[in-house]
């Protein structure tokens, strides 16, 4: 801490604003008197409650002087002179902790109270543009907040807010021209309290809505908005997006009653549903990449008539939907549905439906994506014929293939890799062969200059 105080003021500056948990910048306020003054130029508060912390407080044996969290996040706010960015949390692990481990009325971490936030948002609501409140759920979501109604009345030039874990109300709420992104995770609303939101939010470019319960029949009519992260419970809902400058959409659901997305811009769509009884979709002149995954593609791919501008397709299909009796998709509809993509990436779950087709009949297919350049799976090899016969089908119809990528599960014999790869790399010379590994909660590895190091044996490509 020495040497750090003997820093330009700028830069010493710099470093404390690059502190991730301003608890560690109130460690460097004790230490060292230079820091101390400096630390009140930091424009940001980043503060989040630990677990450890958090048993700490409980713990029988806790000093009973210990600082509550509140009070140290005050303090941090009541310090600085400036302050643009505000974050305060707790972290995940408390997630799992359950109401039988509270006090009924514990509120030392209800962070979206209206009485705490009042206590420190007027001290810094002038210049401040970001705020991100993270709730406590055991504590907060039985209390209705009026917190929302709190921060549009204090922070005019407020660009960014977050709140996650809530019940909120929208009852007072003022509109609020400057804020262009808004994300609500795991809170609750109510239909008319999303129609206050497009009401008063009209300049959002950014919206994500993840996890939102008590939504009926949801309707996001937002003019300016460019990108959408909409994550929809389980509840059978009509979900209505009106938004025509719209480029990024990623929507998640089950079966939602019905579904209705007016976006003339859109170019790249992540959809993940298991169907929809009145699926309705203006055509998407402007899409080139599409995501699909559903546990029934082959009835999802019927929907798309107007995929002839898709050039990066991805389609995946859920593990345990292939116990389910229905029908599986089929190369033929991929290929019709979807004849101009050059990129196309199929997902462990959907190259599994491809290996349970009747046979080799199920190959002849008379439409092609003639091209086709780039092709990505995710392999179980339960039957490594089978999967070759595949491999060797995508060759012979798509002959502009230059690049194929194969990533084949971790648990999947080493031997049996070996085998697919040297078959493959025998078979056809013309393209380029990529290999891989995966397995799920793991991130995807790549073999960039061969594949002996990891399958033994195998041919160098």
């Amino acid at each position: 801490m020495d040497h750090l105080s003997h820093l330009p003021p700028p830069l010493i500056i710099e470093i404390l604003s690059r502190l991730d948990d301003s608890a560690d910048l109130a460690r460097c306020r004790v230490v060292s008197r230079t820091l101390d003054g400096l630390s009140c130029e930091v424009r940001s508060v980043h503060l989040q409650c630990s677990f450890d912390r958090y048993a700490r407080s409980r713990s029988p044996e806790a000093p009973p002087a210990i600082t509550p969290f509140k009070a140290i996040f005050n303090g941090l706010v009541g310090h600085a002179a400036v302050v643009e960015s505000v974050r305060i949390g707790v972290e995940k692990p408390l997630r799992a902790v359950s109401s039988d481990d509270m006090e009924d009325e514990s509120d030392d971490l209800y962070l979206t109270d209206v009485k705490f936030v009042g206590e420190w948002l007027p001290k810094v609501s002038q210049r401040l543009r970001s705020v991100s409140i993270s709730d406590f759920w055991v504590q907060s979501c039985w209390r209705r907040s009026e917190v929302l109604s709190l921060i549009s009345s204090y922070c005019h030039g407020l660009l960014e807010l977050e709140v996650k874990n809530a019940w909120l109300s929208v009852d007072g709420l003022n509109p609020m021209p400057m804020l262009t992104s808004l994300t609500l995770e795991f809170v609750r609303l109510d239909d008319e309290d999303l129609n206050k939101v497009n009401d008063c939010f009209p300049s959002l470019q950014v919206l994500k809505l993840l996890g939102v319960g008590g939504l009926i029949d949801p309707r996001i009519h937002l003019l300016k908005l460019k990108t959408c992260h909409w994550t929809v419970s389980n509840a059978p809902v009509s979900l209505t997006i009106v938004a025509p400058n719209l480029v990024n959409l990623k929507l998640k659901c089950v079966k939602p009653r019905a579904l209705v997305i007016e976006a003339p811009l859109l170019s790249d769509f992540h959809l993940t549903l298991e169907k929809a009884n009145d699926f309705v979709m203006k055509e998407f002149c402007s899409l080139k990449t599409l995501w699909l995954e559903s546990t029934n593609l082959c009835n999802l791919l019927c929907t798309f008539r107007f995929g002839k501008t898709i050039t990066n397709l991805k389609v995946d299909s859920p593990r345990w939907a292939q116990s389910v009796e229905m029908t599986k998709f089929s190369l033929e509809e991929l290929f019709k549905t979807f004849p101009n993509a050059s990129s196309l990436t199929l997902g462990s779950g959907a190259w599994s439906e491809l290996e349970m087709c009747r046979g080799e009949e199920d190959l002849e297919v008379g439409s092609v994506m003639k091209g086709l350049k780039e092709v990505s799976a995710y392999l179980m090899l339960p039957d490594i014929e089978r999967t070759l016969s595949i491999i060797f089908f995508l060759l012979k119809k798509c002959t502009s293939l230059s690049d194929v990528e194969f990533l084949v599960h971790r648990d999947v014999d080493s031997s049996v890799v070996s085998s697919l790869v040297s078959r493959c790399v025998a078979h056809c010379s013309r393209v380029r062969w990529r290999w891989g590994m995966w397995k799920e909660g793991m991130k995807d590895s790549w073999v960039s200059d061969g594949v002996q190091s990891v399958y033994p044996g195998c041919l160098q490509v």
